[in-house]
């Protein structure tokens, strides 16, 4: 497979994930667990310009490979960092989206970054300028719903 099948399959890994965190009720896994204040919405808006960023991964895998990896980077981050630590860090408390970040965002990421060495298209800077641009990219959603109800942020003042 090439780096841009690869990509396009790691979006459709995203929508299976979206699915499980959704129906397993993450939003308040999220509250109680992470402290985050999300809501609903939030993950909407978050999960749908995830999408965006997928398509846009894909498209740009042939010609800018540390574009196209900032999203298995993403997937990596957020399979690590969002579900399998705070899993290991509560003794095993469920964490929506586990099951699909430990089956597929690991194999699938790990596999597009092998697809990119493979082809000549993983140095240093890529690998690094990848990884930073996903961990960007996933800590935004996070930094705005932090900041959003300081007074500095709210409209309604």
């Amino acid at each position: 497979m090439s780096l841009t099948d690869l990509t396009w399959l790691a979006l459709a890994a995203y929508a299976v994930h979206m699915l499980e965190e959704y129906e397993l009720d993450w939003r308040d896994w999220a509250r109680a667990v992470i402290g985050l204040p999300v809501e609903w919405s939030d993950f909407y808006v978050t999960n749908a310009i995830v999408v965006v960023l997928g398509i846009a991964a894909a498209g740009l895998a042939a010609h800018q490979p540390m574009l196209a990896l900032a999203f298995p980077a993403l997937m990596l981050i957020n399979a690590t960092f969002f579900h399998v630590a705070p899993m290991i860090r509560t003794g095993g408390r469920y964490s929506p989206g586990v099951f699909t970040a430990v089956v597929l965002f690991y194999p699938i990421g790990v596999a597009c970054y092998w697809r990119a060495q493979a082809d000549g298209a993983l140095d240093a800077r890529t690998l690094i300028g990848s990884l930073v641009i996903g961990a960007l990219l996933m800590a935004s959603p996070i930094v705005l719903l932090r900041i959003k109800n300081k007074p500095y942020f709210r409209q309604d003042l």
